[in-house]
């Protein structure tokens, strides 16, 4: 036995199989939109501004104050640039670090800083740039040098300056050196 079907409608089951529709609110997209509009606006009539002081001061009306000799607006002398340096290559601001560096556990002469950088494979000119564009109390590295001298073995004065110097110190370095270690 057969049931009756009921006729076919092929709206009704799309009707079915489709999701209610949310409702999309609008008005934020709106209050944005008006928000960016009037932002647009107020930098386009701001318009960069004239930065040059203006004589607005009225006319003088009575013979008093006719006699008073008028402002003038003196313009703004620019400054010429400042010059401009080439910036550190890699190379050289790598031999500036290592320099620091060094400096920070160890006493160097300058020559002696410069060939501890050759040694660790830096061009001569980026060593000279890199000792020349840092700062450096060489009396004070002469003073850690002899420090760590002493700290080893024991030297006289003239032995502690000769090594100094032998390191690349200047005399007068050398016994500042020596003279910090109470020598």
């Amino acid at each position: 036995m057969s049931y009756p079907q009921p006729p076919f409608d092929p709206t009704q089951q799309y009707q079915q199989q489709e999701p209610p529709k949310k409702s999309r609110k609008k008005w934020p997209w709106i209050v944005a939109a008006a928000v960016v509009l009037i932002i647009i606006i107020a930098v386009a009539t701001s318009g960069g501004g004239d930065k040059s002081p203006s004589n607005t001061a009225a006319a003088p009306t009575t013979a008093a104050a006719s006699q008073v000799p008028a402002v003038t607006t003196v313009p703004a002398v620019q400054a010429p640039p400042a010059p401009t340096t080439p910036a550190m290559t890699t190379s050289q601001a790598n031999a500036v670090r290592k320099a620091e560096s060094y400096l920070s556990f160890s006493g160097f002469s300058r020559t002696g800083l410069i060939k501890q950088l050759q040694f660790d494979q830096f061009s001569t000119a980026d060593a000279t740039y890199a000792v020349d564009h840092i700062t450096v109390d060489w009396n004070e590295q002469a003073d850690k040098k002899a420090a760590s001298y002493m700290s080893f073995t024991a030297f006289s004065r003239d032995g502690l300056i000769k090594q100094l110097k032998f390191d690349g110190f200047t005399s007068d370095q050398a016994a500042h050196g020596a003279k910090s270690v109470g020598l």
